[in-house]
């Protein structure tokens, strides 16, 4: 598959920004989007609206066999490509969102599009489905994510690799947030009539990070805090969300009962925790088939093996390998830098990664050469 036609609908799709927040810009992305899977596979998707956000779905034939799943969403703002426009020097492709996960899912519609070339059916029993909200964990898609993943046999997440591995693991993700209530003072005139919720906080974020386990790669980690209201007042009010990894459901659990196990150490404070969205794992187990698989593939090809790894960062494949559908993820992009200024794809491999998906989707659609 020739570079440069990729290289061009590259640079349309990253040049169209698609922040998650703003939801008419993923609908143009959308749009743009489907104009060029509409010119590559000569199809026009279908436009679904679930919870106010667009997602395109292509069904060939009566679907069922595998779903190529990708996201448009990007977490890069209005005006990032004024600082970093799309570019490709010295083999690497650089603009927002072009690793995570834009190059992906123009290697898709290559892909697809080599497979296309054979006949009007060769693609019968493919399901492909493109959100717009999975950087904010698919709250609106993921219904119908799940749907398409019970209907199909397999799934193919196109996100980027991890240094050009597939994924074949990831943690599930967990977002719980801490809420401390003190007693508010002026600051000068009588601190000691309050209660800080501040330095209570304090002494929580110290316990939480002891509800991480490094020998099972379980991470608990406080990460946006704020306290009080103004400068000179002792804060009444104090919380901290806490990102939770972990690769077992149990050391989820685990963690979560430890958040509701904690105690307050100042007098005249209390504590609330409010569990927030989580995402199971993405176990092995999952991807075991479809990357012995993808590693026959990649040798008929004449590539060098695959690697496969884990990974802490979730993806939609999470959602899939939950409601039982094997499940592979990383076949997109090779390159690094997601959600970074140096986010960069290597250009060269996009052909070869976008041969090695065609081989992979017509071995599973019992159609290889």
């Amino acid at each position: 598959m020739p570079l440069p036609p990729m290289l061009a609908d590259l640079e349309t799709l990253v040049s169209c920004e698609s922040p998650t927040a703003d939801r008419s810009a993923t609908k143009r992305c959308a749009e743009v989007f489907a104009e060029m899977g509409a010119r590559l596979l000569r199809s026009d998707p279908e436009w679904l609206e679930y919870g106010g956000a667009a997602q395109l779905r292509w069904r060939f034939g009566q679907g069922g066999r595998v779903l190529l799943l990708g996201h448009l969403d990007t977490v890069w703002p209005h005006g990032t490509l004024d600082r970093l426009p799309f570019a490709v020097a010295d083999g690497r492709i650089t603009g927002p969102g072009c690793f995570d996960m834009k190059a992906g899912l123009v290697q898709m519609l290559h892909a697809l599009a080599a497979l296309r070339g054979a006949g009007p059916d060769a693609l019968d029993g493919v399901t492909v489905l493109v959100t717009t909200d999975e950087e904010v964990g698919s709250p609106a898609a993921r219904p119908l994510i799940q749907d398409e993943a019970r209907r199909n046999q397999a799934v193919l997440v196109l996100e980027a690799s991890a240094d050009g591995a597939l994924k074949t693991a990831r943690k599930g993700a967990g977002f719980h947030r801490l809420h401390v209530t003190g007693r508010a003072a002026h600051a000068g005139l009588e601190p000691e009539r309050g209660a800080n919720a501040a330095v209570e906080l304090a002494h929580q974020i110290l316990a939480i990070v002891q509800l991480a386990d490094p020998a099972l790669c379980t991470t608990v980690t406080p990460s946006l805090a704020r306290a009080g209201d103004t400068a000179n007042t002792v804060p009444g009010s104090a919380e901290v969300t806490v990102d939770v990894r972990a690769f077992s459901v149990e050391e989820q659990q685990r963690v979560a009962a430890g958040l509701a196990a904690l105690q307050p150490r100042l007098e005249g404070t209390s504590l609330r925790v409010e569990a927030g969205a989580q995402s199971p794992p993405l176990p092995p187990e999952a991807s075991a088939d479809l990357f012995d698989r993808a590693q026959q593939a990649a040798a008929r090809l004449g590539m060098a093996p695959l690697r496969g790894i884990a990974v802490g960062g979730g993806s939609d494949g999470n959602w899939t390998a939950a409601v039982g559908t094997p499940t592979l993820d990383g076949l997109g992009a090779v390159g690094g830098g997601a959600h970074a200024d140096d986010e960069h794809v290597l250009a060269d491999s996009m052909p070869e990664r976008a041969a090695l998906l065609a081989e992979l989707v017509a071995d599973l659609l019992g159609a290889r050469p």
